[in-house]
């Protein structure tokens, strides 16, 4: 029975009452539609921002490509940088593209590489250096991640409404009981002279 206790109390609102307000009413038709727009607005925007986080991560899979550099000059630097980079220092590198032209470029290398080494650099579709595209696993989880928070986003703005909305109806309401109390009050003192 306590279900029903439930669904009794939540419907208080939509049922003739001479106590209820047109302020009730309101606040039914507010609530109705927040449920709504979290039943439904919310796990749309979930999906479709997953959907389009796992797009981007595919398009950034196919325009960026591996390509073999070579480092210009030994990597090294003062120790108090490196321990505060974890052994990485910037040193600049040069590669051919695909299309025969001659780039060069900064990337964090291990501290203590020499000149000559080979590394593995990412490139663009105009040859310019750019990070890793994610993996498979990584977009997943990212496309996941992205796809809750918009959920989460959509349910905590409509949440977030419905209880403006009801502090501003919950204002209207206190006002008019003082209103009320003072018409009462002031009948009890004609009554009582």
């Amino acid at each position: 029975m306590r279900g029903g206790t439930t669904i009794r109390r939540s419907l208080w609102r939509w049922r003739r009452n001479p106590l209820r307000r047109r302020e009730d009413v309101l606040e039914a038709w507010i609530l109705l539609i927040v449920r709504l727009v979290i039943a439904v607005a919310g796990p749309v925007a979930g999906v479709l921002a997953s959907h389009a986080a796992a797009h981007n991560a595919a398009e950034r899979r196919v325009q960026r490509h591996p390509t073999t550099a070579t480092l210009v000059s030994d990597a090294s630097s003062d120790p108090l940088a490196t321990s505060a980079t974890g052994g990485w220092v910037d040193a600049t590198v040069r590669w051919t593209a695909p299309d025969g032209t001659r780039h060069s470029g900064e990337i964090p290398v291990d501290e203590g590489m020499r000149a000559g080494s080979r590394v593995t650099v990412w490139t663009d579709s105009r040859n310019q250096l750019t990070t890793a595209p994610p993996s498979v696993t990584r977009a997943g989880v990212d496309a996941a991640f992205m796809g809750a928070a918009s959920s989460f986003a959509v349910v905590a703005a409509a949440a977030a409404g419905y209880y403006g909305a009801r502090a501003v109806l919950d204002r209207l309401r206190r006002a008019a009981w003082a209103h009320e109390w003072e018409d009462i009050s002031s009948q009890w003192g004609r009554a009582a002279s």
